[in-house]
């Protein structure tokens, strides 16, 4: 598997669509329940603001949970904490769909994450179980080919779910999702890591092992530019239906074309990096597209102080976004190039910090909501800024 890109992509090419289904689970199923909000408030009888913390329930899981599953993919393997994984899941989403208050809704949705989650962790461990660093880089980049889709049609797929059949059948949509995923791992998923009983799962060696990889310069400075690139994007999708429908007055039809605009430059940007990398190495890919991504997110937060078109705020954002399908792949790639027998804790560790820096940039834009462009493109402008500084350590320590 690790010798040659010819026999990945002549053989290995469903390994490759399972895992990017598994880390599209997580934010497909943040997205596809969004637009029934409302709907789902009406039912429960309570306000959207508490269906808010449903939402939050489930950040709070799919970051903390992924902590749990690394030191159990590296004790048992891969497939069977992902097996475990997927019943959670399966159970808590029919958990969801049949509860009768929003607290239940709430709890099932924590569930839910703790569940999922492992398919986040599993992806990117089996990944780098199975190609060398260059070619894992490859693999990341068509992973975000799959996991680039889950935003652009999750809401459509829930608004038209909802509005046929009601917010519950969202539920059912996903638990039948993962049972269908369940079995094509159990079929075509090979197991990528033998057990290992010499990782002790008792609480102080595991906490010494994320301490090791956090004072690990190799992992903790790449894991860091991608968690920070990852919350700009955060902060763009929690704010993008306010910014596109409230202060830019276009349709939800247009709002759709737009957002799926900017996932599609991000897959196209994903796409280009496999056929960069044939040239070029990855730390060179990855300082070209912080140095944009840190001009354009500057640029943002200066015109969003000024009396300019919108679509000079739509193109800068266009290019915010799309270069992350740069940053994500290299950076994951050269995060657990040197984590060995770690793999799989390091996988984790890398996703909860993604979650983790999501969760705090979305909370700052609730936070300082203004009713203003002002607030999300500041803080677009500084995780911009926070990921071209990473990347100058990451070159003036390592590189």
């Amino acid at each position: 598997m690790k010798n040659t890109t010819e026999k990945f992509t002549k053989d290995q090419l469903s390994i490759v669509i399972i895992l990017g289904i598994l880390s599209a689970m997580g934010p497909f199923t943040i997205d596809m329940y969004l637009p029934a909000f409302v709907q789902i408030a009406d039912s429960l009888s309570t306000t959207q603001d508490q269906i808010q913390l449903s939402l939050a329930s489930y950040f709070i899981g799919i970051s903390a949970g992924q902590l749990f599953y690394g030191p159990i993919t590296d004790r048992f393997g891969r497939k069977k904490p992902l097996y475990i994984g997927l019943i959670i899941y399966t159970l808590a989403s029919i958990g969801c769909g049949i509860a009768s208050n929003i607290d239940q809704l709430i709890a099932f949705r924590l569930l839910q994450a703790l569940g999922g989650c492992a398919g986040m962790v599993v992806s990117r461990a089996v990944v780098r179980d199975l190609f060398k660093p260059h070619e894992s880089a490859k693999v990341f980049s068509m992973l975000m080919l799959v996991m680039g889709i889950a935003p652009i049609i999750a809401p459509s797929v829930g608004s038209f779910v909802s509005t046929s059949w009601g917010w519950r059948a969202i539920f059912t949509v996903l638990t039948c999702l993962s049972s269908i995923v369940f079995v094509a791992i159990a079929v075509f998923l090979p197991e990528s890591k033998k057990a290992d009983k010499s990782v002790q799962l008792k609480f102080v060696p595991i906490i010494k092992v994320y301490w090791n990889l956090m004072k690990k310069k190799s992992f903790i400075y790449f894991a860091l530019c991608c968690s920070f690139g990852s919350a700009g994007m955060f902060a763009y999708i929690s704010s993008s239906s306010f910014i596109y429908i409230t202060l830019f007055n276009f349709t939800e039809k247009e709002f759709s074309l737009l957002f799926s605009v900017n996932a599609a430059g991000l897959i196209l940007c994903s796409q280009l990096n496999r056929i960069l990398l044939k040239k070029y190495s990855m730390t060179q890919i990855l300082t070209f597209a912080c140095g944009v991504m840190f001009i354009s997110g500057i640029s943002i937060a200066i015109i969003s102080n000024l009396n300019v078109p919108n679509i000079i705020f739509i193109a800068f954002l266009f290019v915010f976004i799309s270069f992350l399908g740069f940053i994500y792949p290299n950076s994951t790639a050269l995060a657990l190039a040197d984590t060995g027998a770690q793999t799989g804790s390091a996988s984790a560790l890398l996703g909860a910090l993604q979650m983790f820096m999501s969760f705090v940039s979305s909370i700052a834009v609730s936070t300082f909501f203004n009713n203003t462009i002002v607030p999300v493109s500041l803080i677009i402008g500084i995780t911009g800024t926070l990921t071209l500084l990473t990347l100058m350590l990451i070159k003036r320590r390592l590189i």
